[in-house]
This record gives C-alpha cells, structure tokens and sequence, in this order.
C-alpha cells in the first residue's frame, strides 16, 4: 500500500513540475490543473497525459510552419496588402484588421459580395446548383458529415461533378465524421472520382496518444467552388435535425455565400489543410478569383493549435474595444478566458451595448454550468443576456456597429481558442451587416431574456455546481 501512495506522489509530483515548467499556460490554467491533479487521485495524472497538452509535436509544429511559409509565397497579392488597410477600413476599426492579419498573414482585400443564406433549404439548394454548374474544381471540408438529407445531397452532387471531369476534393475529420469514413457513401465518392482526405484520422490512435491529443480536431466548415464562390458559416454537412443529438435540435446555424477575392484566401486555408493531410502540392489550387464591382473589403481569419496562442479571444477582445455603439455575439459555447470576459465588462461599463445570445438548452452540461457562472458578473457590469428557446443556437457571430461582421466556425470557448483548426471571414459592410444583425434579432426575438434578478433567484446547490464546473474552466 505504501509504495502505491509512493508512486501516485512520484507521479502527481512529475507531473506538477511539468505543469509549472509550462510558460505557455495562464496562472489560471495551471491552477485548474492542479486542482484536477489532486482531487481526482491517479486519475487525474491519466487526465493530463492525454489531454494536458495542445502540441503536435516538433515534427508537426515544423510541418506546420513551413506550409504558412508556402502559403504566404504562393499566395501573393490574394493574401492582401498590408498598405492598402488604411484605404479599406475605418479608421476606428483598423486595429481589429490589422490583428486579424497578424495572425495568418491574411490582409483586408476589397471588392466582395455576399448573400446571406435564408435558411438551411436554401443554403443546401445554392450550394448544389453551384456544384452543378461547376467546370473546373470543387473543394469542401467539414468538421461533421453525416450521411442524412444534407450530407448525402452534398456527397451525390460532388459525385455528379467527379463524373464529368470536375476535380474534387471532399476532406473530413477523423471525430466529427467517423460514421462517414470507410461508410458506403465514402466509398461511393472514391469511386466517382473524388479526393479523399482525413483531418487527424483515428485508425492510430494510441501514436496520436503518445505524440499528440485525440481531441486536436479539425473544426472548420469550407465550400469552394471554381475558386470563385465560397461558402462560410457555423453549419456542418448536416441536417438541422442533427440525428447524433437530435432531442437538441434543430440545429440553428447561419452561412454566407461569398464571391471575390475573399475566395482565394479560403481557398488558399483549404489547401493548407489539404496538403497537411494528403502532402499533395499545394500550386495546384487555383487562386483566380477577382474583386467584383462595389464590393466590401473582408479578410479570412484562421485559428488552430499551431497559431499564435490566445488569438481568437484577443481578436473578439479587440472587436469589443474598438466599438463605438454595440457588440452582438451570437455562440453555442461560451466557456471564455480571462482576456474575454474582461473585455465584455470593459466595453459594458463604458457604455458599450453588449449583447451575448447563448442557447436555452446545450447539448453539453459542462458548458451551460461553466457559461452560466458569468451570468452574474456580465449582467452586473451592463450587459444584456439572452437564451434562445427554439432549438440549439449554433451560429457562431459578431457583429460590431452595424459595421463589421465576423462569422465562421470559432465557438467562445477552450476548444476552440486552443484545440480545434476554426475558419471564419472578418468584413466591413453596413448591408451585409445590418443582415446579419437582423437575423441575430431573430435570435433574440426566440429567447428568454435573463435579468439579474433570476440569477440571484437560482438555488445555492446551482451556483456551487456552476463555479465549481468554472474553476476547471481553464482545462475542459
């Protein structure tokens, strides 16, 4: 008995000075996994070993970073120029752009247009006539596909393009899409004649255990077709019934169908995922896509493991200090660090309308203890909370003023800020905007408002699980 309570201090003792050895993690995150580390006894050394770490390693970070180095040469004047910002993009706004660029290297480029998608029938019908009016190449990448009504429909009309000489590559995650690989439809696509490809695939998991995390996932959600329309938004290959967690659905998701320059440089992030997953070249891709007549100025904005740590938080950060009037976020999960939640605060007390839309009921308890924990302090500095009531909120958007908009794949939380590879488009445009606010006040106009009042009213065995849940905020 004595050499067990031995060994698990050895262990908890090795891996703690790992943990403070760690430069890269908050004092917070350190704490958190101290508490894990003594609370659940052996296990939590398990715990940390599998998911401490967000690395893929020295081979994979130099992987990684030589094919930015590729992206950035390939890319040339589709990447934007650095120069042209101040013509592009107010003045007030300049910052949060500049930042965003930062990141990945992607400038603002003018000359955009864009048509939010009306509702998930209409995403799926535009997105097929494009696929079936395609002459030269279709790229699609998704976090999830699954083989209902939509993913299916994808699948076919990829499958039809193939046929007919088409070029296609059709790319998924290892996790969010195991039931799709090696499944008939798979095999249906190979055999047409479409590329195949797997983000971070499970058939080695116990080398990923030892290299790497199971949870480093592929998050982004991709169309590109001819390299002149691209689609971007929260929505996976997936019906809104969402049949893996269908007593959460619907599903409520928001996409935007892009065309211009903004093209290239999502074709230029698939690639990059692409060829990281397959080591076929990168030139391959076509960049061809040309500024359109009175379009708006927008900028791909990328985030994953092997990016500059703490990137999305500091961009949404920005975003809340550079506004003048209002912020509306719209996010499924909302598990913040400390940078965020500070920044929310910040631009409430000065006067700032913040306005944060979560779903009533989450598919994950975790999350909705951890989110709800800063109900209390969000409502106290001013800000406005929202739950929507009709379904699992899925939309992941910002918008800032009724001026800029961002939205992608990039959920408020841990995972997305640390773990998952996450796409989105920043862009400057009233209309665009002003749509897309209208469709975050549909979201609102669907939920429960929560006041100050009711937060107080919730049972003390409530708030304890809550923060308790919080304080490992930093590690879930």
């Amino acid at each position: 008995m004595n050499y067990l309570i031995y060994l698990h201090t050895a262990v908890v003792i090795a891996f703690s000075v790992r943990i403070l050895l760690r430069d890269d993690l908050l004092p917070t995150a350190r704490l958190a996994w101290f508490i894990v580390l003594v609370i659940l006894p052996g296990f939590g050394s398990v715990i940390y070993f599998l998911f401490g770490e967000a690395d893929l390693g020295k081979k994979g970070k130099s992987k990684a970073r030589k094919m930015q180095e590729k992206i950035r040469t390939i890319g040339g004047r589709h990447l934007g120029d650095a120069e042209a910002l101040p013509t592009l993009i107010h003045k007030d706004y300049q910052p949060l752009f500049r930042y965003a660029a930062s990141m990945n290297g992607f400038q603002p480029v003018p000359g955009n247009t864009a048509r939010l998608m009306a509702d998930p029938d209409d995403t799926l019908r535009h997105m097929i006539a494009d696929i079936d009016a395609a002459t030269d190449h279709v790229h699609a990448l998704y976090y999830i596909w699954l083989e209902d009504h939509t993913g299916t429909a994808l699948a076919e009309a990829l499958i039809r393009a193939a046929k007919r000489g088409v070029t296609c590559r059709a790319m998924t995650d290892g996790l969010g899409s195991r039931g799709l690989v090696g499944s008939a439809l798979w095999t249906a696509m190979e055999e047409a004649g479409v590329q195949l490809a797997v983000a971070f695939p499970l058939h080695r998991p116990f080398h990923t255990l030892l290299t790497s995390r199971i949870d480093l996932r592929n998050h982004r959600k991709i169309t590109v077709i001819d390299g002149r329309v691209t689609y971007c938004g929260s929505r996976n290959s997936a019906d809104p019934e969402f049949r893996p967690k269908r007593r959460y659905g619907p599903w409520v998701d928001i996409m935007v169908r892009f065309e211009g320059p903004i093209v290239a440089q999502n074709q230029l992030l698939f690639a990059s995922d692409w060829v990281a997953a397959t080591g076929d070249d990168v030139e391959s891709f076509p960049l061809i896509a040309e500024p359109r007549p009175g379009g708006f100025p927008a900028q791909v904005f990328a985030d994953g493991p092997t990016e500059r740590k703490g990137g999305t938080p500091q961009l949404f950060s920005l975003a809340l200090a550079t506004a003048r009037e209002s912020v509306t976020i719209s996010t499924p999960y909302f598990v913040p660090d400390a940078t965020l939640v500070e920044a929310l605060c910040a631009a409430a007390h000065r006067g700032t309308r913040v306005t944060l839309i979560f779903p009533r009921r989450n598919d994950s308890l975790i999350v909705a203890a951890a989110s709800r924990s800063y109900y209390r302090r969000l409502l106290e500095a001013g800000c406005a909370l929202h739950e929507f009531t009709g379904g699992l909120l899925h939309a992941k958007t910002l918008t800032v003023d009724e001026e800029i908009t961002m939205i992608g794949s990039s959920n408020l939380d841990m995972r997305s800020f640390d773990l998952n590879y996450e796409n989105n488009i920043l862009l400057q445009d009233s209309a665009l905007t002003e749509r897309v606010h209208e469709r975050q006040r549909d979201y609102i106009a669907g939920s429960h408002q929560i006041d100050l009042f009711e937060v107080l009213q919730w049972p003390y065995y409530k708030r304890i699980w809550q923060n308790v849940i919080a304080t490992i905020g930093p590690v879930l």
